[in-house]
């Protein structure tokens, strides 16, 4: 019988141009869409063809391990990701 495992990862949404993209640094994957909801679904089917990927190549404890994740009881963890703000200088040219 096949097993889901649920994980709560960052996922943080932009406008890029008339876009909009959903990106999740634990996963390192991105997508993109007319509307912010079309991203979000967008992420989630890419979000199964990258597990479906990593399974079927026997590769998901390395590319896991690879992006930070770590091994527990329940399989694996994802990584602490935190988000700040910094203040960057941009040279005018002047």
């Amino acid at each position: 019988m096949k097993q889901n495992l649920s994980y709560t990862v960052p996922v943080t949404i932009f406008r890029e141009g008339k876009s909009f993209v959903a990106y999740s640094p634990a996963l390192d994957l991105s997508s993109v869409g007319k509307t912010e909801k079309e991203a979000k679904r967008m992420f989630t089917e890419v979000v199964d063809i990258f597990f479906e990927e990593l399974l079927e190549a026997g590769t998901l404890d390395c590319v896991l391990k690879d992006l930070g994740w770590s091994k527990n009881k329940r399989g694996f963890a994802p990584p602490k990701v935190t988000q700040s703000m910094m203040l960057i200088k941009i040279p005018t040219g002047v």
